[in-house]
Protein backbone atom coordinates (compact mmCIF):
# COMPACT_ATOMS: atom_id res chain seq x y z
CA UNK A 1 0.00 0.00 0.00
CA UNK A 2 1.32 3.60 -0.87
CA UNK A 3 2.32 5.95 1.47
CA UNK A 4 -0.87 8.26 0.53
CA UNK A 5 -3.50 5.27 0.55
CA UNK A 6 -2.65 4.92 4.39
CA UNK A 7 -3.11 8.36 4.35
CA UNK A 8 -6.58 8.29 2.99
CA UNK A 9 -7.16 5.48 4.81
CA UNK A 10 -6.34 7.57 8.64
CA UNK A 11 -8.48 10.35 6.95
CA UNK A 12 -11.44 7.79 6.28
CA UNK A 13 -11.47 6.62 9.77
CA UNK A 14 -11.42 10.61 11.02
CA UNK A 15 -14.27 11.02 8.91
CA UNK A 16 -16.20 7.63 10.18
CA UNK A 17 -15.67 9.65 14.00
CA UNK A 18 -17.48 12.08 12.59
CA UNK A 19 -20.32 10.48 10.88
CA UNK A 20 -19.05 12.14 7.51
CA UNK A 21 -19.43 9.75 4.40
CA UNK A 22 -16.80 11.46 2.32
CA UNK A 23 -14.62 14.31 1.75
CA UNK A 24 -14.53 17.08 -1.55
CA UNK A 25 -10.40 17.80 -0.90
CA UNK A 26 -9.52 21.36 -2.85
CA UNK A 27 -6.46 22.53 -0.91
CA UNK A 28 -4.09 21.67 -3.58
CA UNK A 29 -1.07 20.94 -0.90
CA UNK A 30 -3.63 18.19 0.56
CA UNK A 31 -4.52 16.59 -2.62
CA UNK A 32 -1.03 16.08 -3.27
CA UNK A 33 -0.53 14.81 -0.02
CA UNK A 34 -3.27 12.38 -0.18
CA UNK A 35 -2.82 10.90 -3.58
CA UNK A 36 1.17 11.64 -5.03
CA UNK A 37 -0.67 13.86 -7.17
CA UNK A 38 2.10 16.95 -8.76
CA UNK A 39 -0.12 18.91 -10.41
CA UNK A 40 -2.48 21.73 -9.35
CA UNK A 41 -6.04 22.41 -10.65
CA UNK A 42 -7.65 19.31 -9.55
CA UNK A 43 -9.76 18.44 -6.55
CA UNK A 44 -10.15 14.98 -4.94
CA UNK A 45 -13.36 13.52 -4.15
CA UNK A 46 -13.33 10.40 -1.01
CA UNK A 47 -15.49 7.96 -0.12
CA UNK A 48 -15.37 4.93 2.22
CA UNK A 49 -14.31 2.74 -0.45
CA UNK A 50 -13.37 4.90 -3.86
CA UNK A 51 -10.95 8.15 -4.11
CA UNK A 52 -10.98 9.77 -7.31
CA UNK A 53 -9.06 12.71 -8.28
CA UNK A 54 -10.98 15.13 -10.28
CA UNK A 55 -8.68 16.88 -13.23
CA UNK A 56 -8.33 17.78 -16.79
CA UNK A 57 -6.51 16.74 -20.13
CA UNK A 58 -3.34 19.01 -19.13
CA UNK A 59 -2.57 16.15 -16.43
CA UNK A 60 -3.28 12.85 -17.75
CA UNK A 61 0.19 11.62 -18.00
CA UNK A 62 0.85 12.85 -14.60
CA UNK A 63 -1.97 11.06 -13.06
CA UNK A 64 -0.64 8.08 -15.07
CA UNK A 65 2.39 7.83 -13.40
CA UNK A 66 1.95 9.45 -10.14
CA UNK A 67 -1.53 7.98 -8.69
CA UNK A 68 -2.73 5.06 -10.36
CA UNK A 69 -3.73 3.40 -7.33
CA UNK A 70 -6.82 5.92 -7.22
CA UNK A 71 -9.59 6.47 -10.18
CA UNK A 72 -9.82 9.57 -12.53
CA UNK A 73 -12.47 11.67 -13.83
CA UNK A 74 -10.78 14.24 -16.69
CA UNK A 75 -13.21 17.20 -17.28
CA UNK A 76 -13.52 18.75 -20.44
CA UNK A 77 -12.59 22.14 -21.41
CA UNK A 78 -16.30 23.46 -21.48
CA UNK A 79 -17.43 21.79 -17.95
CA UNK A 80 -16.46 23.37 -14.76
CA UNK A 81 -14.93 21.91 -11.58
CA UNK A 82 -18.06 22.40 -9.84
CA UNK A 83 -20.18 21.16 -12.34
CA UNK A 84 -18.05 17.72 -12.73
CA UNK A 85 -17.80 17.77 -8.66
CA UNK A 86 -21.57 17.80 -8.04
CA UNK A 87 -22.21 15.22 -10.54
CA UNK A 88 -19.48 13.14 -9.42
CA UNK A 89 -21.21 13.29 -6.02
CA UNK A 90 -24.48 12.91 -7.21
CA UNK A 91 -23.28 9.62 -8.39
CA UNK A 92 -21.74 7.99 -5.22
CA UNK A 93 -25.23 8.35 -3.32
CA UNK A 94 -23.44 9.60 -0.11
CA UNK A 95 -25.66 11.69 2.14
CA UNK A 96 -23.25 13.97 3.39
CA UNK A 97 -20.23 15.99 2.27
CA UNK A 98 -17.06 17.44 4.04
CA UNK A 99 -15.68 20.57 2.91
CA UNK A 100 -12.37 21.87 3.43
CA UNK A 101 -13.74 25.55 5.40
CA UNK A 102 -9.83 26.70 5.48
CA UNK A 103 -9.51 26.96 1.85
CA UNK A 104 -12.75 26.29 -0.44
CA UNK A 105 -14.22 29.92 -1.22
CA UNK A 106 -17.44 30.54 0.14
CA UNK A 107 -18.76 31.07 -3.58
CA UNK A 108 -17.63 27.78 -5.06
CA UNK A 109 -19.39 25.74 -1.85
CA UNK A 110 -22.24 27.77 -2.16
CA UNK A 111 -22.83 27.03 -5.94
CA UNK A 112 -21.57 23.01 -5.29
CA UNK A 113 -24.43 23.22 -2.92
CA UNK A 114 -26.87 24.12 -4.76
CA UNK A 115 -26.64 21.93 -7.45
CA UNK A 116 -27.68 19.08 -4.65
CA UNK A 117 -29.71 20.87 -2.13
CA UNK A 118 -30.42 16.96 -0.71
CA UNK A 119 -26.77 16.50 0.25
CA UNK A 120 -25.80 17.90 3.79
CA UNK A 121 -22.67 19.56 3.29
CA UNK A 122 -20.24 19.70 5.84
CA UNK A 123 -17.70 23.03 6.64
CA UNK A 124 -14.58 21.12 8.92
CA UNK A 125 -11.51 23.13 9.66
CA UNK A 126 -8.16 21.36 9.46
CA UNK A 127 -9.21 17.93 9.12
CA UNK A 128 -6.11 16.89 6.75
CA UNK A 129 -4.13 19.25 7.78
CA UNK A 130 -4.19 17.84 11.55
CA UNK A 131 -2.45 14.43 9.68
CA UNK A 132 -0.10 16.38 8.25
CA UNK A 133 1.60 17.49 11.95
CA UNK A 134 2.90 14.85 11.97
CA UNK A 135 5.50 14.02 9.35
CA UNK A 136 7.29 10.39 7.76
CA UNK A 137 10.50 9.52 7.41
CA UNK A 138 10.29 10.58 3.90
CA UNK A 139 8.89 13.61 4.60
CA UNK A 140 11.21 14.61 6.98
CA UNK A 141 14.08 13.30 4.55
CA UNK A 142 12.46 16.31 2.08
CA UNK A 143 12.73 19.20 5.01
CA UNK A 144 16.22 18.36 5.90
CA UNK A 145 17.30 18.66 1.97
CA UNK A 146 15.37 22.22 2.40
CA UNK A 147 17.71 22.71 4.97
CA UNK A 148 20.76 21.94 3.42
CA UNK A 149 20.07 24.07 0.27
CA UNK A 150 19.05 27.14 2.39
CA UNK A 151 21.70 26.68 5.04
CA UNK A 152 24.32 26.48 1.53
CA UNK A 153 22.72 29.11 -0.26
CA UNK A 154 23.15 31.31 3.49
CA UNK A 155 26.59 30.08 3.22
CA UNK A 156 27.44 31.41 -0.28
CA UNK A 157 26.18 34.85 0.92
CA UNK A 158 27.75 35.69 3.96
CA UNK A 159 30.74 34.36 2.75
CA UNK A 160 30.40 37.13 -0.26
CA UNK A 161 28.57 40.12 1.29
CA UNK A 162 29.72 43.42 0.53
CA UNK A 163 29.11 47.16 2.10
CA UNK A 164 27.39 48.47 -0.88
CA UNK A 165 24.76 45.34 -1.04
CA UNK A 166 20.88 46.50 -1.17
CA UNK A 167 18.20 43.81 0.73
CA UNK A 168 17.03 43.62 -1.99
CA UNK A 169 19.93 42.05 -4.39
CA UNK A 170 20.85 40.01 -0.95
CA UNK A 171 16.98 38.38 -1.18
CA UNK A 172 17.60 37.51 -4.76
CA UNK A 173 21.01 36.41 -4.39
CA UNK A 174 19.57 33.76 -2.09
CA UNK A 175 16.94 32.26 -4.40
CA UNK A 176 19.54 31.82 -7.02
CA UNK A 177 21.83 30.21 -4.73
CA UNK A 178 19.24 27.52 -3.30
CA UNK A 179 18.27 26.80 -6.89
CA UNK A 180 22.17 26.16 -7.26
CA UNK A 181 21.90 23.68 -4.57
CA UNK A 182 19.01 21.61 -5.70
CA UNK A 183 16.09 23.66 -4.26
CA UNK A 184 12.92 24.34 -6.28
CA UNK A 185 13.29 28.28 -5.30
CA UNK A 186 12.47 29.86 -2.09
CA UNK A 187 10.01 28.73 0.61
CA UNK A 188 8.72 32.07 0.60
CA UNK A 189 9.83 36.07 -0.38
CA UNK A 190 12.94 36.29 1.86
CA UNK A 191 12.89 39.01 4.83
CA UNK A 192 16.52 41.12 4.54
CA UNK A 193 15.79 43.65 6.92
CA UNK A 194 18.96 45.84 7.65
CA UNK A 195 19.17 48.00 11.24
CA UNK A 196 15.79 49.74 12.51
CA UNK A 197 14.29 48.04 9.16
CA UNK A 198 14.68 44.47 11.41
CA UNK A 199 12.28 46.28 13.71
CA UNK A 200 9.23 45.26 11.48
CA UNK A 201 9.18 41.11 11.74
CA UNK A 202 7.92 40.92 8.76
CA UNK A 203 10.13 44.02 6.38
CA UNK A 204 10.23 44.10 2.79
CA UNK A 205 13.54 44.12 1.18
CA UNK A 206 13.99 47.71 0.23
CA UNK A 207 17.03 49.58 -0.98
CA UNK A 208 19.14 49.72 2.47
CA UNK A 209 22.64 48.96 2.07
CA UNK A 210 24.39 46.99 4.29
CA UNK A 211 26.59 49.82 4.85
CA UNK A 212 23.83 51.66 6.36
CA UNK A 213 23.81 49.82 9.52
CA UNK A 214 25.75 47.59 11.89
CA UNK A 215 23.69 44.46 11.48
CA UNK A 216 20.88 42.53 9.29
CA UNK A 217 18.33 40.20 10.01
CA UNK A 218 17.63 37.40 6.91
CA UNK A 219 14.83 35.21 7.36
CA UNK A 220 14.36 32.67 4.21
CA UNK A 221 13.78 29.11 3.57
CA UNK A 222 14.30 26.45 0.75
CA UNK A 223 12.00 24.95 -1.33
CA UNK A 224 13.00 21.06 -2.21
CA UNK A 225 10.29 18.99 -3.68
CA UNK A 226 7.19 21.11 -2.25
CA UNK A 227 8.97 20.27 1.28
CA UNK A 228 10.15 23.67 3.18
CA UNK A 229 12.23 25.25 5.51
CA UNK A 230 12.30 28.71 7.73
CA UNK A 231 15.53 29.82 9.10
CA UNK A 232 16.84 33.42 10.85
CA UNK A 233 19.82 34.47 11.75
CA UNK A 234 20.73 37.97 12.46
CA UNK A 235 24.35 38.94 11.13
CA UNK A 236 26.60 41.81 12.88
CA UNK A 237 28.57 44.11 9.42
CA UNK A 238 29.66 46.13 11.79
CA UNK A 239 30.49 47.31 15.55
CA UNK A 240 28.75 45.27 18.46
CA UNK A 241 27.45 47.78 20.61
CA UNK A 242 26.32 46.80 24.39
CA UNK A 243 22.95 46.86 23.76
CA UNK A 244 22.94 44.81 20.67
CA UNK A 245 25.01 42.47 22.79
CA UNK A 246 22.56 42.34 25.50
CA UNK A 247 19.21 41.69 23.23
CA UNK A 248 21.19 39.11 20.97
CA UNK A 249 21.85 37.16 23.98
CA UNK A 250 18.46 37.51 25.36
CA UNK A 251 16.85 36.17 22.09
CA UNK A 252 19.36 33.34 21.67
CA UNK A 253 19.19 32.10 25.16
CA UNK A 254 15.27 32.35 25.02
CA UNK A 255 15.34 30.02 22.24
CA UNK A 256 17.64 27.76 23.80
CA UNK A 257 15.38 27.34 26.42
CA UNK A 258 12.47 26.54 24.42
CA UNK A 259 14.23 24.10 22.73
CA UNK A 260 15.33 22.58 25.88
CA UNK A 261 11.61 21.43 26.31
CA UNK A 262 10.62 20.07 23.30
CA UNK A 263 10.12 16.43 23.25
CA UNK A 264 6.87 14.18 22.75
CA UNK A 265 4.40 15.41 25.28
CA UNK A 266 5.08 18.84 26.11
CA UNK A 267 2.61 21.76 26.08
CA UNK A 268 3.21 23.69 23.41
CA UNK A 269 2.11 26.89 25.43
CA UNK A 270 4.73 26.03 28.09
CA UNK A 271 7.33 25.67 25.66
CA UNK A 272 6.50 29.55 24.80
CA UNK A 273 6.40 30.50 28.08
CA UNK A 274 10.11 29.34 28.41
CA UNK A 275 11.23 31.92 25.93
CA UNK A 276 8.52 34.43 26.26
CA UNK A 277 9.52 34.49 30.30
CA UNK A 278 13.17 34.57 29.90
CA UNK A 279 12.25 37.90 27.36
CA UNK A 280 10.41 39.53 29.64
CA UNK A 281 12.54 39.00 32.70
CA UNK A 282 15.46 40.90 30.61
CA UNK A 283 12.71 43.80 30.28
CA UNK A 284 11.50 43.38 26.59
CA UNK A 285 8.26 41.62 27.32
CA UNK A 286 6.28 43.99 25.31
CA UNK A 287 8.81 43.97 22.29
CA UNK A 288 7.92 40.21 21.63
CA UNK A 289 4.50 40.03 19.91
CA UNK A 290 4.67 36.85 17.71
CA UNK A 291 3.97 33.49 18.59
CA UNK A 292 7.39 31.32 18.98
CA UNK A 293 6.67 28.76 16.77
CA UNK A 294 4.58 27.13 13.89
CA UNK A 295 4.87 23.69 11.87
CA UNK A 296 6.33 23.78 8.97
CA UNK A 297 5.85 21.24 5.69
CA UNK A 298 4.58 21.47 2.49
CA UNK A 299 3.30 25.33 3.93
CA UNK A 300 5.50 27.47 5.67
CA UNK A 301 3.26 28.11 8.27
CA UNK A 302 1.38 24.62 9.11
CA UNK A 303 -0.32 23.53 12.75
CA UNK A 304 1.41 22.89 15.21
CA UNK A 305 1.53 26.33 16.68
CA UNK A 306 4.05 26.92 19.85
CA UNK A 307 1.53 29.74 21.27
CA UNK A 308 0.56 30.82 24.36
CA UNK A 309 -3.01 29.62 24.03
CA UNK A 310 -2.25 26.30 22.35
CA UNK A 311 -2.19 24.05 25.40
CA UNK A 312 -2.05 20.98 23.89
CA UNK A 313 0.70 18.59 23.43
CA UNK A 314 3.64 18.09 21.08
CA UNK A 315 3.85 14.62 19.09
CA UNK A 316 6.70 12.53 17.41
CA UNK A 317 7.25 13.13 13.80
CA UNK A 318 6.35 17.07 14.44
CA UNK A 319 8.32 19.53 12.80
CA UNK A 320 8.42 22.62 14.58
CA UNK A 321 10.15 26.53 14.17
CA UNK A 322 11.71 28.40 16.80
CA UNK A 323 11.95 31.97 16.56
CA UNK A 324 11.98 34.11 19.55
CA UNK A 325 12.68 37.80 18.60
CA UNK A 326 12.87 41.15 19.91
CA UNK A 327 11.86 44.23 17.63
CA UNK A 328 12.86 47.70 19.49
CA UNK A 329 10.94 50.31 17.02
CA UNK A 330 13.50 53.09 15.32
CA UNK A 331 16.81 51.02 16.31
CA UNK A 332 15.58 47.25 14.97
CA UNK A 333 15.49 43.38 15.86
CA UNK A 334 16.82 40.54 16.32
CA UNK A 335 15.22 37.13 15.98
CA UNK A 336 17.11 33.64 15.86
CA UNK A 337 14.81 30.61 14.45
CA UNK A 338 15.33 26.99 13.86
CA UNK A 339 13.73 24.07 12.55
CA UNK A 340 12.91 21.25 15.24
CA UNK A 341 11.94 17.99 15.06
CA UNK A 342 10.24 16.06 17.65
CA UNK A 343 11.98 12.72 18.19
CA UNK A 344 11.11 9.60 20.16
CA UNK A 345 12.77 10.65 23.34
CA UNK A 346 13.46 14.42 22.86
CA UNK A 347 14.40 16.52 19.62
CA UNK A 348 16.66 17.29 16.86
CA UNK A 349 17.25 20.48 15.72
CA UNK A 350 17.87 20.12 11.92
CA UNK A 351 19.38 23.14 11.32
CA UNK A 352 23.08 23.71 12.24
CA UNK A 353 24.15 27.18 11.49
CA UNK A 354 26.62 29.12 13.54
CA UNK A 355 24.44 31.58 16.55
CA UNK A 356 26.62 32.21 19.10
CA UNK A 357 26.79 35.83 18.95
CA UNK A 358 30.80 35.91 18.05
CA UNK A 359 30.30 33.50 15.17
CA UNK A 360 27.63 35.67 13.50
CA UNK A 361 30.26 38.28 13.20
CA UNK A 362 30.79 39.04 9.29
CA UNK A 363 33.66 40.98 7.85
CA UNK A 364 32.41 43.03 5.17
Amino acid sequence: MSQAAQRRNKLRSQLKKQGLDSILVTDVRNVSYLSGFSGDSSYLFITAKNTIIISDFRYLQEIADECSDIDSVIRSSTDSMIKVSAKLIRKSGVSNVALEGDSLPLAIAEAIHTKMPKVDFVTTSSIVEKLREIKSRSEVALIRKAVYAAQRAFGVITSSLTKDQTEKEIAFNLEHQIRQFGGRGTSFDPIVAVGSQAALPHATPGNQTIADADFVLIDWGADYDCYLSDITRTMVTGKVTAKYRKVYNTVLQAQQRAIKRIKPGAIMSKIDAAARGHIANAGYGKYFGHSLGHGIGTYIHESPRLAENQHIPLQRGMVVTVEPGIYLPGWGGVRIEDDVLVTRNGHEVLTNLPKKLEECILEV
